[in-house]
């Protein structure tokens, strides 16, 4: 097989052909820099300069470019360690023999020193210029001041990880601590959140799953944790690869390893399934008995992010065969009414109930219901109190008639938030019929229904949208079936690419709705709110403890712990805490594991098993799930896939393009080579 991922993976890198590196190399980022720092020399200078500037819109460029300097230099220390620090551009007479390889904590001093020269620029009042927390959603790929705590953040932690802290550094990780809370602070404070829309049932499973095929929006009006994200290309997961299912699809792309599958723990219990391996070969799980994980039956009861972000067997390829059209019956309140007040806003109407058995009535349908196979109740609503004896009756003039109701006790849960109700008719219709008319009197358009609130008086509900919803749900989607010889089965031939070789397609990103054709797909997020909690929790629980609350510096900000951080994005995921009784090394475990699924695929896990250096424990292989079907059952084998050549100390750095190192040894007499290239 050809490709870059596989030459990376079977040792076929050299300093000058590193396959992985792409356009994102030693030249690109200095290149960057040096505009950075032409820039910057010549904003200030008046003969070169000589346009008249809105003084904030001058700084607005300035911290922009200061931050966007950082940030380049940021990516070279992860990929090559320390390299020249360079702030002016260079003369053609520029003497080279000058210049030497910084040390990777000279670099990151540079970079927050770059950030925080930035942010101490004065910010603009005003909506369109100058360097600010704020912007609109036509300024996409404006570097913000969240986009310069993202950076300070992450540098921060970089230095204090075991790879390139040395003795006598100053980025310890109190030192980490404190600057990833700051940047954590100060984002929650200028209106940062982690993303929680839950998403209708036909667009994502989850508000995870929704977060990575939502383009963000600048303002923040929906999308509030964002920092930064890709401006115009998305991640394509489908326009080259996808499941054999997928319209097009000529390769499997990126086959997430059993190793990650293990990883995404158990919701109903918060725990990790998988403990370790009993073998070097990965094929032997050590089984958490706590956890609630059935190896008979291992996708059951997982993490939200699990289904968010890999296809596995019999997962759905789609979440609808297609747009359901839906005949809609929209109906408001009247003012027959019992023991309710009704007043009126707008769209909203607000009813409170004053004494026992408070109804009131609605208008009429207005059309013979439809005989589709749902129909539906449906209304968005806030409520001061939780209901549990809710009810609906289908009327003609006179009131209720032929014993159409829902029945039991209907549960509508208190909300301060906008929440939808929706209640399937589809079983009081079977039982009792529908359009019964006792009386003999109205014609079925002109039923309608009489809603009993609750039983008793002090509940108030805000309601708006109230309707019936007639529609035939599409056909159960066609499931990805990953067992040998299903439509999507797991393939040995390793020259086979329309098939996965782990068992598993990757899901994240990925709009079920996009084809080879059709590119729905996310965009890559560069920086977000998720990651620096997880960047605080690191930090904080190697320098004061996994339970010590941090305080901040920042006015109004709280005191944070590094388990409540952890905890707070996997609420989020509706996973359960973090238990406190753990001890330093099975939080450090659980913090990793965090990381691992959050983060998973955009591009962290490859330099956090690098920084932390346990490379040669997470790459030597990866393992997958071989499935057999035999009758109604699932055999389910765990299998190895070849050694890799990538998992030694080597391979901590990329090394540094062959020609850039041997001219720089020939200018300052040093070898620039990183070790073992």
């Amino acid at each position: 097989m050809n490709g870059a991922v596989n030459d990376w993976y079977n040792n076929r890198t050299s300093s000058s052909n590193n396959p992985v590196e792409g356009s994102y190399s030693w030249a690109h980022y200095f290149q960057g820099i040096r505009k950075c720092n032409t820039f910057l020399t010549s904003i200030n200078d008046p003969e070169i300069a000589t346009a008249q500037i809105d003084e904030d819109e001058k700084n607005g460029w300035i911290g922009e470019v200061l931050v966007l300097r950082a940030f380049y230099y940021l990516q070279l220390i992860k990929r090559y360690g320390g390299v020249p620090i360079i702030s002016a551009p260079y003369e053609v007479t520029y003497d080279f023999s000058q210049d030497r390889r910084a040390s990777f904590e000279e670099c990151v001093d540079f970079i927050i020193a770059d950030c925080d020269a930035a942010l101490a620029l004065p910010e603009s009042g005003k909506s369109d210029i100058g360097f600010r927390w704020d912007i609109s959603d036509n300024q996409r790929g404006t570097i913000t001041r969240a986009f310069a705590q993202a950076v300070r953040s992450q540098a921060a932690l970089y230095a204090a990880s075991p790879l390139w802290n040395t003795a006598g550094s100053k980025y310890t990780w109190e030192k980490a601590t404190e600057i990833t809370k700051e940047a954590l602070d100060q984002c929650l404070a200028h209106g940062f959140e982690l993303f929680k829309t839950k998403p209708a049932e036909d667009i994502a499973q989850n508000a995870y799953a929704y977060y990575f095929i939502l383009r963000s929006d600048p303002s923040r009006s929906i999308d509030k944790e964002t920092i930064f994200e890709t401006t115009s290309n998305r991640t394509n997961v489908w326009k080259w690869a996808g499941t054999p299912i997928t319209e097009g699809a000529e390769k499997a792309g990126a086959g997430p390893s059993q190793e990650l599958v293990d990883a995404y723990g158990m919701q109903a219990t918060g725990e990790m399934p998988i403990l370790g391996y009993a073998d070097a070969q990965h094929l032997e799980p050590i089984i958490n008995p706590t956890s609630g994980y059935d190896p008979a039956d291992p996708y059951e009861g997982r993490d939200p992010r699990f289904y968010a972000s890999i296809y596995y067997n019999n997962s759905p390829r789609s979440l609808s065969t297609g747009n359901v059209e839906k005949e809609l019956f929209p109906l408001s309140f009247t003012q027959t009414v019992n023991n309710v007040t009704a007043s009126v806003s707008g769209e909203e109407t607000t009813l409170k109930s004053t004494g026992s058995d408070p109804w009131i009535h609605t208008t009429v349908l207005g059309k013979v219901l439809s005989s589709a196979a749902k129909r539906v109740i449906s209304f968005e609503y806030k409520s001061n109190k939780t209901v549990t004896n809710a009810e609906f009756f289908f009327c003609v003039a006179g009131g209720p008639q032929g014993g159409v109701s829902t029945g039991e006790n209907i549960v509508i849960e208190e909300s301060s938030e906008w929440k939808r109700f929706e209640y399937d008719l589809s079983t009081a219709i079977t039982k009792w019929g529908f359009g019964v008319n006792a009386n003999g009197g109205a014609a079925p358009e002109n039923h309608f229904l009489r809603f009993d609130v609750t039983s008793g008086p002090g509940y108030e509900l805000t309601i708006r949208n109230f309707q019936v919803e007639a529609f035939t749900p599409p056909p159960v989607p066609i499931p990805v079936e990953t067992f040998v010889s299903g439509n999507s089965g797991i393939s040995n031939d390793i020259t086979q690419t329309r098939f996965t070789r782990t068992g598993y397609y990757l899901r994240k990103f990925n709009n079920y709705k996009s084809n080879v054709s059709v590119d729905a797909d996310g965009l890559m997020k560069i920086f977000r709110l998720g990651e620096l909690y997880l960047n605080f929790a690191e930090a904080a629980s190697n320098a004061v403890g996994h339970d010590v609350a941090v305080e901040s510096k920042a006015s109004g900000a709280s005191a944070l712990s590094a388990r409540e951080a952890v905890n707070v994005v996997r609420a989020r995921a509706e996973m359960p805490p973090l238990p406190a009784a753990l001890s330093k090394e099975e939080f450090q475990i659980r913090y990793r594991n965090e990381r691992q699924v959050e983060l998973a695929f955009e591009e962290h896990r490859f330099f956090d098993v690098r920084r932390w250096k346990i490379l040669n424990e997470t790459d030597k292989f990866v393992t997958g799930m071989r499935i057999t079907k035999q009758g109604n059952e699932y055999i389910y084998n765990r299998v190895k896939l070849q050694d890799r050549g990538t998992n030694t100390d080597k391979y901590l750095m990329f090394p540094i393009d062959l020609s850039e190192a041997t001219k720089m040894e020939s200018f300052t007499g040093e070898n620039w080579q990183n070790p073992g290239w």
